[in-house]
Protein backbone atom coordinates (compact mmCIF):
# COMPACT_ATOMS: atom_id res chain seq x y z
CA UNK A 1 0.00 0.00 0.00
CA UNK A 2 1.40 3.00 -1.23
CA UNK A 3 -0.86 5.29 2.14
CA UNK A 4 0.86 8.78 0.70
CA UNK A 5 -0.22 8.71 -2.75
CA UNK A 6 -3.65 7.43 -1.55
CA UNK A 7 -4.07 10.55 0.39
CA UNK A 8 -2.85 12.79 -1.93
CA UNK A 9 -5.27 15.33 -3.62
CA UNK A 10 -2.97 17.42 -6.23
CA UNK A 11 -4.93 18.68 -9.13
CA UNK A 12 -8.53 18.19 -6.36
CA UNK A 13 -10.31 21.43 -5.97
CA UNK A 14 -12.50 21.22 -2.78
CA UNK A 15 -15.18 23.59 -1.36
CA UNK A 16 -15.21 24.05 2.64
CA UNK A 17 -18.00 26.02 3.96
CA UNK A 18 -17.63 27.53 6.85
CA UNK A 19 -14.04 27.25 6.73
CA UNK A 20 -12.56 30.46 8.25
CA UNK A 21 -12.89 29.01 11.78
CA UNK A 22 -12.96 26.20 13.79
CA UNK A 23 -13.24 22.71 12.53
CA UNK A 24 -13.83 24.01 8.88
CA UNK A 25 -10.44 25.80 8.67
CA UNK A 26 -8.76 22.48 10.09
CA UNK A 27 -10.59 20.79 7.46
CA UNK A 28 -9.40 23.08 4.88
CA UNK A 29 -6.03 23.40 6.01
CA UNK A 30 -5.64 19.59 5.53
CA UNK A 31 -7.23 19.14 2.46
CA UNK A 32 -4.74 21.77 1.25
CA UNK A 33 -1.69 20.06 2.16
CA UNK A 34 -2.47 16.97 0.41
CA UNK A 35 -2.81 19.25 -2.46
CA UNK A 36 -5.70 20.09 -2.97
CA UNK A 37 -6.47 23.58 -4.29
CA UNK A 38 -9.05 25.26 -2.04
CA UNK A 39 -12.48 27.38 -1.99
CA UNK A 40 -12.40 28.90 1.46
CA UNK A 41 -16.00 30.17 2.48
CA UNK A 42 -17.02 32.89 5.05
CA UNK A 43 -20.40 34.51 5.79
CA UNK A 44 -18.91 38.11 6.28
CA UNK A 45 -15.16 38.19 8.18
CA UNK A 46 -13.25 38.75 5.73
CA UNK A 47 -10.20 39.45 7.07
CA UNK A 48 -10.17 35.87 8.95
CA UNK A 49 -11.12 34.37 5.66
CA UNK A 50 -8.09 36.30 4.07
CA UNK A 51 -5.18 34.90 7.18
CA UNK A 52 -6.90 31.36 6.42
CA UNK A 53 -6.22 32.31 2.73
CA UNK A 54 -2.75 32.97 3.37
CA UNK A 55 -2.00 29.76 5.63
CA UNK A 56 -3.29 27.87 2.73
CA UNK A 57 -1.43 29.72 -0.09
CA UNK A 58 2.19 28.82 2.08
CA UNK A 59 1.42 25.23 1.29
CA UNK A 60 1.41 25.86 -2.12
CA UNK A 61 -1.87 25.26 -3.83
CA UNK A 62 -4.44 27.67 -5.25
CA UNK A 63 -7.18 29.39 -2.61
CA UNK A 64 -10.38 31.19 -3.56
CA UNK A 65 -12.39 33.49 -1.19
CA UNK A 66 -16.00 33.69 -1.14
CA UNK A 67 -17.85 35.41 1.21
CA UNK A 68 -21.39 34.55 1.41
CA UNK A 69 -24.29 34.13 3.82
CA UNK A 70 -25.77 30.79 3.07
CA UNK A 71 -29.36 31.94 4.92
CA UNK A 72 -29.89 33.88 1.40
CA UNK A 73 -31.69 31.36 -0.80
CA UNK A 74 -28.98 31.89 -3.74
CA UNK A 75 -26.16 30.94 -2.03
CA UNK A 76 -25.43 27.41 -3.52
CA UNK A 77 -25.64 28.67 -6.89
CA UNK A 78 -23.23 31.73 -5.81
CA UNK A 79 -20.92 29.26 -4.24
CA UNK A 80 -20.72 26.99 -6.97
CA UNK A 81 -20.56 29.44 -9.72
CA UNK A 82 -17.30 31.27 -7.65
CA UNK A 83 -15.78 27.89 -7.38
CA UNK A 84 -16.54 27.41 -10.89
CA UNK A 85 -15.06 30.52 -12.09
CA UNK A 86 -11.88 31.22 -9.64
CA UNK A 87 -10.98 27.13 -9.13
CA UNK A 88 -12.77 25.10 -12.24
CA UNK A 89 -14.06 21.86 -11.28
CA UNK A 90 -15.13 20.81 -8.12
CA UNK A 91 -13.86 17.31 -7.15
CA UNK A 92 -14.53 17.50 -2.92
CA UNK A 93 -17.79 19.25 -1.05
CA UNK A 94 -17.27 19.70 2.64
CA UNK A 95 -20.76 20.99 4.03
CA UNK A 96 -19.22 22.36 7.34
CA UNK A 97 -21.03 25.33 8.21
CA UNK A 98 -24.29 25.37 9.89
CA UNK A 99 -26.12 27.63 12.46
CA UNK A 100 -26.88 26.82 16.03
CA UNK A 101 -29.75 29.07 18.28
CA UNK A 102 -29.88 27.56 21.78
CA UNK A 103 -32.92 28.12 23.55
CA UNK A 104 -35.70 25.98 24.94
CA UNK A 105 -37.99 24.94 22.26
CA UNK A 106 -41.07 26.38 23.56
CA UNK A 107 -39.19 29.81 23.08
CA UNK A 108 -38.11 28.94 19.40
CA UNK A 109 -39.66 31.24 16.44
CA UNK A 110 -40.05 30.44 13.11
CA UNK A 111 -37.63 32.84 12.10
CA UNK A 112 -35.55 31.19 14.50
CA UNK A 113 -36.35 27.46 12.85
CA UNK A 114 -36.69 28.71 8.99
CA UNK A 115 -32.94 30.00 9.42
CA UNK A 116 -31.21 26.63 10.64
CA UNK A 117 -33.22 24.65 8.47
CA UNK A 118 -31.64 26.98 5.56
CA UNK A 119 -28.19 26.64 6.60
CA UNK A 120 -27.88 23.19 8.04
CA UNK A 121 -29.51 21.27 5.55
CA UNK A 122 -31.33 22.85 3.11
CA UNK A 123 -28.25 24.78 1.15
CA UNK A 124 -26.42 21.46 2.13
CA UNK A 125 -29.18 19.76 -0.12
CA UNK A 126 -29.17 22.51 -2.92
CA UNK A 127 -24.83 22.54 -3.12
CA UNK A 128 -24.49 18.31 -3.09
CA UNK A 129 -27.55 18.71 -5.84
CA UNK A 130 -25.51 20.79 -8.13
CA UNK A 131 -22.40 19.66 -7.97
CA UNK A 132 -22.93 16.27 -8.37
CA UNK A 133 -23.77 15.90 -12.11
CA UNK A 134 -20.53 17.36 -12.82
CA UNK A 135 -18.82 14.31 -10.58
CA UNK A 136 -20.77 11.60 -11.97
CA UNK A 137 -19.62 13.32 -15.85
CA UNK A 138 -16.23 12.51 -14.17
CA UNK A 139 -16.32 9.41 -12.54
CA UNK A 140 -15.32 10.79 -9.06
CA UNK A 141 -15.92 13.12 -5.87
CA UNK A 142 -15.97 12.69 -2.76
CA UNK A 143 -19.02 14.85 -0.28
CA UNK A 144 -18.88 15.28 3.20
CA UNK A 145 -21.28 16.76 4.84
CA UNK A 146 -20.75 17.46 8.99
CA UNK A 147 -23.36 16.81 11.70
CA UNK A 148 -22.44 16.64 15.01
CA UNK A 149 -22.66 14.23 18.48
CA UNK A 150 -26.45 15.66 19.30
CA UNK A 151 -27.58 13.40 16.40
CA UNK A 152 -27.17 10.72 19.36
CA UNK A 153 -26.86 12.83 22.27
CA UNK A 154 -29.23 15.70 21.78
CA UNK A 155 -29.03 18.83 23.93
CA UNK A 156 -32.55 19.94 25.04
CA UNK A 157 -32.27 23.61 23.99
CA UNK A 158 -30.97 22.87 20.25
CA UNK A 159 -34.04 20.81 19.26
CA UNK A 160 -33.75 21.94 15.81
CA UNK A 161 -30.17 22.10 15.43
CA UNK A 162 -29.75 18.45 16.08
CA UNK A 163 -33.08 17.68 13.74
CA UNK A 164 -31.25 19.61 11.04
CA UNK A 165 -27.81 17.16 11.75
CA UNK A 166 -29.94 14.21 11.43
CA UNK A 167 -31.86 15.10 8.42
CA UNK A 168 -28.17 15.75 6.76
CA UNK A 169 -27.23 12.59 7.43
CA UNK A 170 -29.90 10.85 6.33
CA UNK A 171 -29.41 12.85 3.02
CA UNK A 172 -26.12 11.48 2.79
CA UNK A 173 -26.92 7.63 3.68
CA UNK A 174 -29.66 7.54 0.99
CA UNK A 175 -27.81 9.24 -1.42
CA UNK A 176 -24.62 6.60 -1.03
CA UNK A 177 -26.65 4.29 -2.57
CA UNK A 178 -27.35 6.49 -5.55
CA UNK A 179 -23.81 8.01 -5.93
CA UNK A 180 -21.71 4.97 -5.00
CA UNK A 181 -21.99 3.50 -9.24
CA UNK A 182 -20.59 6.60 -10.20
CA UNK A 183 -18.03 6.99 -8.12
CA UNK A 184 -18.82 9.77 -5.10
CA UNK A 185 -18.95 8.57 -2.14
CA UNK A 186 -20.78 10.99 0.65
CA UNK A 187 -20.51 10.29 4.73
CA UNK A 188 -21.12 12.18 7.34
CA UNK A 189 -18.60 13.49 10.38
CA UNK A 190 -20.21 14.10 13.39
CA UNK A 191 -17.91 15.89 15.88
CA UNK A 192 -18.48 16.01 19.81
CA UNK A 193 -17.48 18.60 22.08
CA UNK A 194 -14.52 20.07 19.77
CA UNK A 195 -12.47 23.45 20.97
CA UNK A 196 -13.91 25.97 18.73
CA UNK A 197 -14.95 29.56 19.25
CA UNK A 198 -18.36 28.43 19.74
CA UNK A 199 -17.97 26.37 22.79
CA UNK A 200 -15.10 28.38 24.12
CA UNK A 201 -17.00 30.45 26.09
CA UNK A 202 -19.31 27.96 27.75
CA UNK A 203 -16.04 25.87 28.65
CA UNK A 204 -14.55 28.46 30.12
CA UNK A 205 -16.60 27.66 33.25
CA UNK A 206 -15.42 25.09 34.89
CA UNK A 207 -18.36 23.53 36.60
CA UNK A 208 -19.48 23.10 33.23
CA UNK A 209 -16.32 21.37 31.49
CA UNK A 210 -16.27 18.90 34.43
CA UNK A 211 -19.91 17.79 33.83
CA UNK A 212 -18.80 17.75 29.38
CA UNK A 213 -16.05 15.33 30.49
CA UNK A 214 -17.68 13.45 32.58
CA UNK A 215 -19.65 12.42 29.35
CA UNK A 216 -16.59 11.74 27.43
CA UNK A 217 -15.08 8.53 27.52
CA UNK A 218 -11.34 9.85 26.84
CA UNK A 219 -12.32 12.84 28.87
CA UNK A 220 -10.35 15.35 26.92
CA UNK A 221 -12.11 17.92 25.05
CA UNK A 222 -11.19 17.31 20.94
CA UNK A 223 -9.49 19.59 18.74
CA UNK A 224 -10.48 20.68 15.11
CA UNK A 225 -7.14 18.95 13.75
CA UNK A 226 -9.19 15.62 15.51
CA UNK A 227 -11.77 15.82 12.90
CA UNK A 228 -9.69 17.41 9.99
CA UNK A 229 -7.52 13.79 9.90
CA UNK A 230 -10.85 11.76 9.27
CA UNK A 231 -12.14 14.48 6.65
CA UNK A 232 -9.23 13.50 4.81
CA UNK A 233 -8.87 10.22 4.94
CA UNK A 234 -12.51 10.00 3.46
CA UNK A 235 -12.26 13.09 0.81
CA UNK A 236 -9.21 10.79 -0.69
CA UNK A 237 -8.81 7.94 -2.29
CA UNK A 238 -7.63 6.00 0.91
CA UNK A 239 -11.54 6.06 1.81
CA UNK A 240 -12.52 5.10 -1.67
CA UNK A 241 -14.83 2.16 0.15
CA UNK A 242 -16.35 4.52 2.43
CA UNK A 243 -19.57 5.84 1.87
CA UNK A 244 -22.32 6.01 3.22
CA UNK A 245 -21.21 5.72 6.91
CA UNK A 246 -22.07 8.12 10.10
CA UNK A 247 -18.65 8.62 11.81
CA UNK A 248 -18.53 10.20 15.40
CA UNK A 249 -15.23 12.13 16.24
CA UNK A 250 -16.17 12.47 19.94
CA UNK A 251 -13.77 10.68 22.21
CA UNK A 252 -16.85 8.16 22.56
CA UNK A 253 -19.70 10.46 23.46
CA UNK A 254 -22.26 9.69 21.34
CA UNK A 255 -21.46 5.47 23.05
Amino acid sequence: MNLPALLNLTGRTALVTGSSRGIGRSIALALAEAGADIALHGTSDGERVQQVRDEILAKGVRCAVILKNLAEHDAAKYLLEQVGASLGKLDILVTNASVQLPKPWLEGTREDFELQVQVNFRCSYELIQMSVPAMQERGWGRILTVGSVQESKPHPDMLVYAATKCAQTSMAQNLAKQLGPSGITINNLAPGVIGTDRNLDRLADKDYLDRVLSWIPVAKIGKPEDCAATALLLCSDAGAYITGQNIFVDGGMSL
